[in-house]
């Protein structure tokens, strides 16, 4: 029987993707002077992940804060040579941004009243610079009830 190991990785915040992930489980094994036996990607198709495992190796998703939720598995021990996560991965937060600007009326978020001038989804990857043009401009009446001008922009999950 081979040598069992252990590793916990602590993958920091920050903007990342699954291949970025992947990359740093890569690393943290090789640190450790072991072969890369576990492959972390994407299925494009159901946007579920997907662990490929070799060499008996096995992931064990159990223990609290893992980033098993956030890569869609269930907190388990993996050991099959390939599964796909139970629901899809969950990395992006963000589904839309608001422009908001307090000086209109007549727009509205999920049935309620809001001062959405725009929305849209960021087409760039995360902390990169968001340049955005409205492609069908809608004309909103303005009501001046405040002495001032606001305008702030909101992320929707």
């Amino acid at each position: 029987m081979g040598e069992e190991f252990g590793i916990i990785m602590l993958i920091l915040e920050g903007s990342c993707d699954i291949e970025d992930i992947n990359k740093v489980i890569q690393q943290k094994i090789k640190q450790n002077g072991h072969a890369a036996n576990v492959t972390i990607s994407a299925n494009t198709n159901t946007l579920k992940a997907v662990l490929i495992l070799e060499n008996n190796y096995y992931v064990d998703f159990r223990p609290d804060h893992s980033i098993c939720s956030l890569l869609g598995f269930n907190h388990a021990e993996y050991t099959s040579d390939y599964q796909e996560s139970k629901n899809p991965v969950n990395i992006l937060s963000v589904n839309s941004v608001l422009v908001n600007i307090d000086i209109i009326c007549g727009s509205y978020l999920n049935g309620q009243r809001n001062p959405t001038i725009y929305s849209f989804f960021p087409a760039v990857s995360l902390g990169y610079k968001i340049i955005e043009t409205p492609a069908n401009l809608v004309y909103l009446p303005i009501t001046l009830d405040a002495n001032y001008l606001s305008l702030w922009m909101q992320s929707i999950a």
